[in-house]
This record gives structure tokens, C-alpha cells and sequence, in this order.
């Protein structure tokens, strides 16, 4: 039985003009879960990333901390994630203003779930995005690459929190509501553990923060 570690970006930049750039503290957030893997030997025989910056800039944190050098990374697309503004775009007009209060923020994520049902829900088809049919392609045949490739291995996913929450809702069957709910929860860096066969996933933990246990590293766990 392999194991797949699936993980979600450091903290990137909303609200800023390039979202897709880890902060400074996305970037210690991503040394400090790879040295917590040094700490206990852990060792990956594959890494898949997805392709936007944020992805790439968080596995070079995570192989930093493991204190390695490697470039048989496997870029793949299909873990992506959503694009927010255009699925918020579908059901609200006029671009949002930068949230910099509780309520904005609330408002934001009020829109974003209408967003998101819609589009799962095939009602919506949000502007220079795949439908959420072909987004969950791209996710299950990165899940069916690693049950074919890699049995018996230990394989690290590095993407962002649709395409995760999407891995979970899949594997576990859940409906489109809980899958909305499990993506908009997820923390940056968490680790989501799932056991593979060659014929399915398992999950087995969800969300999981263990390099950042502990008081010294308790303002540095966020969501963006």
C-alpha cells in the first residue's frame, strides 16, 4: 500500500495584485514543513506540483527544509486551482473591492460559495475556467497516475485547496455542499494523507498542520 501526501500552498497573496506569490511567512511556513519531514527521515519517491507559481515556490520552500536537490519534479496542469474572481464574477456584477474588514471578508466568502455551487452544479460557466467537469478530471487522473505508477510508494502532491477538497469529495463521495465547505476550511501548508491501492484511494487524515504544532509557531498558521 502506497501513501500520497497531498499539500496545500504557503500562504500566498490575496488581495494583492499577483495572488500567485507566496508571502514571506508562506515561505517559512513551507521550509519549516520540510524540515519537520527531515526531523522524522521522511523521504518521497515522486513529487507531482501543480503549475502556477505559488505551487513551485512552496515545493522549493518543502525540499529546502529536506534539505534537497531535485528536478524530477512532475508538473501537472489538472491540479490547478479555480479561478475565485471569475466564478464570484457569474453570479455578482462588478469586480469586489479589496476585503479589508471582517464583513467584506464574510461577504466575499458568502459570494464565493453561491460561485462555486453554481458552477459544480453545472449552472455557471465562469470565464476563461474548464468546466467543473474537466476541473475534476484534471484531479482524478492525478489520482489514478499515482495508483498506476506509484503502488507501494510514498508520493507528495503539492497544489491548492479546490483541487484537494476536490481529491477528498471525490474519494469520499461527499456532495458538492461538504466539498465547498472542506475547501474553504483548508489551511495553507496542511498535510492531507490518503493510503492508495492500485485500485483506490483511502483517506486517512485531513487538513493536518504537525510542523506547526506548538506555541512558537501559533501565529503562523492562515488561509489565504
Amino acid at each position: 500500500m502506497g501513501t500520497l501526501y497531498l499539500v496545500r500552498h504557503g500562504q500566498a497573496s490575496f488581495g494583492a495584485a499577483d495572488y500567485d506569490n507566496l508571502s514571506e511567512l508562506g515561505h517559512r511556513q513551507s521550509v519549516r514543513l520540510g524540515e519537520y519531514w527531515r526531523e522524522r527521515g521522511m523521504a518521497f519517491d515522486a513529487v507531482i506540483t501543480g503549475t502556477l507559481k505559488r505551487h513551485r515556490q512552496t515545493w522549493e520552500g518543502i525540499a529546502k527544509g529536506l534539505g534537497l536537490e531535485r528536478d524530477d519534479v512532475l508538473p501537472w496542469p489538472g491540479l490547478n486551482e479555480y479561478d475565485s474572481e471569475a466564478v464570484i464574477a457569474t453570479i455578482h456584477e462588478g469586480k469586489l473591492e479589496k476585503p479589508d474588514s471582517p464583513e467584506m471578508y464574510r461577504h466575499h466568502f458568502r459570494l464565493l460559495r453561491q460561485g462555486l455551487g453554481a458552477w459544480m452544479q453545472g449552472k455557471t460557466a465562469p470565464a476563461g475556467m474548464p468546466s467543473y467537469v474537466d476541473f475534476l478530471a484534471g484531479v482524478t487522473t492525478a489520482l489514478d497516475h499515482v495508483r498506476d505508477r506509484h503502488h507501494g510508494a510514498k508520493v507528495l502532491v503539492v497544489s491548492s485547496g479546490g483541487p484537494i477538497s476536490t481529491a477528498v469529495g471525490h474519494v469520499l463521495g461527499t456532495s458538492a455542499e461538504t466539498t465547498i465547505e472542506l475547501n474553504l476550511r483548508i489551511r495553507n501548508t496542511s498535510v492531507t494523507e490518503f493510503a492508495f491501492t492500485p485500485k483506490r484511494h483511502m483517506l486517512v487524515t485531513y487538513n493536518t498542520l504537525p510542523h506547526l504544532d506548538g506555541p512558537a509557531y501559533e501565529d503562523w498558521v492562515t488561509y489565504s
